[in-house]
């Protein structure tokens, strides 16, 4: 189940290069949205499965917390900060998702995870940050609401047990996130005049790739998982975006950025490590059931009131000698 989740990430990583390659200039509420809205309503199509209740009310809430706010504010801070940036302010979600899960699921909080969680902020800022030091202040708070956006979602979507499949509720959120994002696209940066076939097969790509499998994967593992083990995975995501950039638009890795992957993966194997219990002692260990001392106590009091007979082999010859020696 881990290793299924993992390839979400993996795959989000590769909207950077989908984004830069294929997608027309200066659209990011419009990608969002089209990455979002269809996809959102072929699930609803494949499961035939629409909200009853309160689920219409909380589909909204999870929507915009986990897709339609965390791609606006994800996008914003990706505009007015310099490149990499909002990656390492993003690195905080695991933290912020250990300290959430203390509050409103009431789960222990372990040193473990705290060092697994300040090793990933250090190993993604070595790993995206070019030494740049002018910071705007808008882009840091947007960073920071997306991280914070998707974190809540996380714990009210595992604090929220949905009746219908996992498929079907992601159906529900990403139909919910793409609606919040539509009316942004079309307000703040409008349709653009023409569409040509690599941007109609990126925006395939980000909806059917990145949203049906991506987010399906994602949600599934979360309703089966810790939130902080599903959480710490998302650091994978500016890893896998950086090997990318190296293979396939030949960018050059720095040993810096070879330290700072590194240091990513070690914090991950770190948040999935579990104390290793202590192995059963007396009859547990042997599978045996324990008798009860009582029944013990008087079995062993009752073979020491048993006569002792020896049997021998000699015995049977000892009474055929009797049986000769006497009168017929």
């Amino acid at each position: 189940m881990l290793l299924a989740t993992s390839v979400a990430p993996a795959v989000w990583a590769t909207t950077y290069l989908v984004t830069s390659e294929l997608l027309p200039p200066d659209r990011p509420f419009l990608a969002g949205a089209i990455r979002a809205l269809p996809a959102g309503l072929l699930l609803v199509a494949v499961t035939r499965q629409l909200p009853h209740g309160a689920w219409w009310w909380r589909s909204l809430v999870l929507g915009s917390l986990n897709i339609g706010g965390f791609f606006a504010l994800l996008f914003v801070a990706a505009y007015r900060l310099p490149g990499g940036v909002a990656s390492a302010v993003g690195a905080l979600q695991p933290l912020i998702v250990a300290l959430l899960a203390v509050v409103v699921l009431g789960q222990r909080l372990t040193a473990r995870t705290l060092v697994a969680a300040v090793l990933g902020v250090v190993g993604v800022s070595l790993l995206v940050l070019r030494g740049e030091t002018d910071l705007d202040a808008v882009g840091v708070v947007a960073a920071a609401g997306a991280a914070v956006s998707m974190s809540v979602g996380v714990i009210l979507a595992k604090r929220w047990v949905s009746p219908a499949s996992s498929l079907a509720t992601t159906g529900w959120q990403l139909t919910a996130g793409g609606l919040v994002l539509l009316p942004l696209a079309l307000v703040v940066e409008g349709l653009p005049s023409h569409l040509t076939g690599e941007n109609v097969a990126g925006y395939a790509y980000l909806a059917l790739v990145g949203s049906v499998l991506g987010y399906a994967l994602w949600f599934r593992g979360l309703r089966a998982l810790p939130p902080t083990d599903v959480t710490f995975l998302g650091l994978l995501n500016p890893v896998v975006a950086t090997v990318l950039g190296w293979a396939v638009l030949d960018q050059r890795l720095t040993a810096l950025q070879l330290l700072g992957g590194g240091i990513v993966l070690a914090s991950l194997v770190l948040a999935q490590l579990r104390p290793r219990k202590a192995a059963p002692e007396g009859p547990e260990a042997s599978g045996r059931p324990e008798e009860p001392r009582a029944a013990q106590a008087s079995g062993a009091q009752g073979d020491a009131q048993r006569p002792q007979v020896a049997e021998t082999p000699e015995e049977p010859d000892l009474t055929r000698r009797r049986d000769r020696a006497s009168p017929s």
